[in-house]
């Protein structure tokens, strides 16, 4: 049986400045419930204790708590747990309440059949960049990008994109966070920084094959008055996306970002 791989997520919560109004408790069964990623069978609790930094007893604990409340299912016969109808239903009403999809997505899906690639927005979570909106293009290769799925944010163009938006400080305390320990983590923030400089010069970044040889994409910010911050990117082919209709995307999605944030400012 294929070893489960496991990435430690999260450190051991603990309250921001020593907060009385900070409930430790319920952070810590959130942690629990954002321990489980797409496409994986299950979790069992010294997994979900790996990758949240808590210990094994405290998951156990929080582990049939969540399942008592309907949130959390387990399976006798393989000893592991799943987030049930209930969790899932939480993050439908989430995107449900995000009202930048239902402006977006046919602007974007215009741009997407127009180029014959995929464009998609995302938000930070963590280490991540998680794909709120995907709309295809329509050309025969499609890369396996979905709602709900994540992407490592400093290996990506959507992740990239997400951080040239960020003020320089608030970019620091991310790259702290996120950078794996030397020497990779310096290899990491040099791409980084050299996509940090051709966001300064051209408006958006580029990725041509750091995350997957085969596949190129451009990523561009998307920052919007009184919310989070997201980003938009387009991913397709090597041979489709390269040189001069690289650059073109870019600028197609600099004016995509343009037009979105008009029309939410109008809403």
């Amino acid at each position: 049986m294929r070893k489960l791989q496991v990435r430690r997520l999260a450190p051991t919560i603990i309250a921001p400045d020593d907060d009385p109004r900070f409930v430790i408790a319920l952070a810590r069964g959130l942690s629990v419930l954002r321990a489980f990623r797409r496409g994986e069978p299950g979790l069992g609790n010294q997994h979900i204790a790996d990758r949240t930094s808590l210990p094994k007893s405290t998951i156990s604990r929080l582990t049939y708590t969540l399942s008592r409340l309907g949130y959390l299912e387990y399976s006798p016969l393989t000893g592991l747990y799943s987030p049930s109808a209930a969790a899932l239903a939480l993050g439908f009403s989430a995107l449900g309440g995000l009202s930048i999809r239902d402006v977006a997505r046919p602007m974007m899906q215009t741009l997407a059949d127009r180029i014959g690639c995929s464009v998609s927005i995302g938000v930070p979570d963590r280490g991540t960049m998680v794909y709120i909106e995907h709309c295809r293009g329509p050309g025969l290769l499609h890369i396996g990008i979905e709602i709900g799925a994540h992407i490592d944010m400093a290996m990506s163009a959507i992740g990239r994109a997400y951080l040239a938006g960020l003020d320089p400080a608030t970019r620091d305390n991310v790259l702290d966070e996120i950078c794996p320990p030397e020497p990779r983590g310096d290899a990491v923030r040099l791409g980084i920084q050299r996509s940090m400089e051709q966001f300064s010069a051209q408006g958006y970044v580029t990725m041509a094959g750091e995350w997957k040889e085969e596949i190129h994409s451009v990523g561009v910010p998307l920052t919007l008055r009184g919310s989070q911050p997201y980003a938009v990117n387009c991913v397709g082919p090597a041979h489709l996306l390269r040189g001069d209709f690289l650059e073109d995307v870019g600028c197609n999605l600099v004016d995509l970002t343009a037009r979105i944030r008009r029309a939410m400012s109008s809403d």
